[in-house]
């Protein structure tokens, strides 16, 4: 059994760490309302200029833009969102676990398979692993957001354009609730858009009004696809931020809850092991006494 001061060694160990995983939880908790709260505001115009752009491609048609042209998979890029810290679950390892297993199986045809990657854990990942990292961005929190997503979703559909790649996807955890996130493999390049059903109007995403567009259909896709595009990855970008800040707060309660556990544990043993101590110097004293008497 170990001496009692080695005990109360580990139990002030274990609450100091108690201490750090509570402070972390409170962070964590903060931030997630403002994270929570930006990706609340960024998804109706997320869905409304998907549903713009569904509505356009389908009346302009696929020719109208190049960024609507499909080819055969020989090239693929997939743009992986991680965190930069860990302490936060599975959350990095879901994601590098989903980029491996689709590059595996649904794009085990493709003669090459690059990564754009937001986020230092999965950077570091890949990197070890020599994969071949067409660029890495540390992943924003705040104002920054936007220009990463931009400056990303620029050289992704250069790469398009200019036939590098004939696929785009993006892989990142998508928030539900604290407790909760989803990752989603999404294809980015070619543009498929695709409407986002509400409950206020379940039929608007097979509704097709006859508008008049001015200047022409074709202008205004120039200037809402490559939007589009940025405005998708910009959208992951919150989701995985907001994800990433519920997946630690509750890493960091639990880890709060085993710590309280733990130092229950040790302080009964250390509780036992004094009376232990107390009881064999009381019959060391007892003998001694009767010894001295006989």
């Amino acid at each position: 059994m170990p001496s009692l001061k080695a005990i109360r060694k580990r139990i002030a160990s274990v609450k100091n760490t108690r201490k750090i995983t509570r402070a972390i939880k409170l962070v964590a908790a903060a931030k997630l309302r403002r994270a929570q709260d930006t990706i609340i505001a960024a998804r109706p115009y997320s869905a409304a200029i998907s549903s713009v752009v569904s509505e356009l491609s389908g009346v302009a048609g696929k020719e109208a833009h190049a960024l609507f042209e499909e080819r055969e998979l020989k090239r693929a890029a997939v743009i992986a969102i991680s965190a930069d810290r860990g302490l936060a679950g599975a959350f990095n390892t879901n994601v590098i676990k989903a980029v491996e297993r689709y590059a595996a199986n649904e794009l085990s045809n493709a003669q090459e398979v690059t990564l754009r990657i937001i986020g230092k854990k999965a950077n570091q990942h890949f990197t070890r692993r020599n994969a071949r990292v067409a660029s890495y961005e540390p992943l924003p929190i705040g104002a920054n957001a936007l220009t990463v997503a931009r400056e990303t979703a620029n050289r992704a559909i250069a790469d398009f354009i200019d036939g590098k790649v004939d696929r785009v996807y993006l892989v990142y955890n998508e928030f539900i609730n604290a407790g909760t996130q989803r990752v989603q493999v999404r294809q980015v390049l070619p543009v498929v858009p695709h409407v986002e059903e509400t409950e206020a109007d379940p039929h608007a995403a097979t509704y097709s009004p006859d508008y008049t567009y001015e200047p022409s259909k074709e202008a205004l896709l120039t200037r809402l696809v490559p939007l589009y595009v940025q405005i998708q990855i910009y959208r992951a970008v919150l989701e995985s931020i907001a994800a990433f800040f519920g997946a630690q707060m509750m890493a960091m309660e639990s880890a709060t809850k085993n710590a309280g556990e733990m130092i229950n544990r040790y302080t009964l043993q250390y509780n036992r092991a004094h009376q232990a101590a107390i009881t064999k110097e009381l019959l060391e004293i007892i003998g001694g006494a009767e010894a001295l008497k006989g």
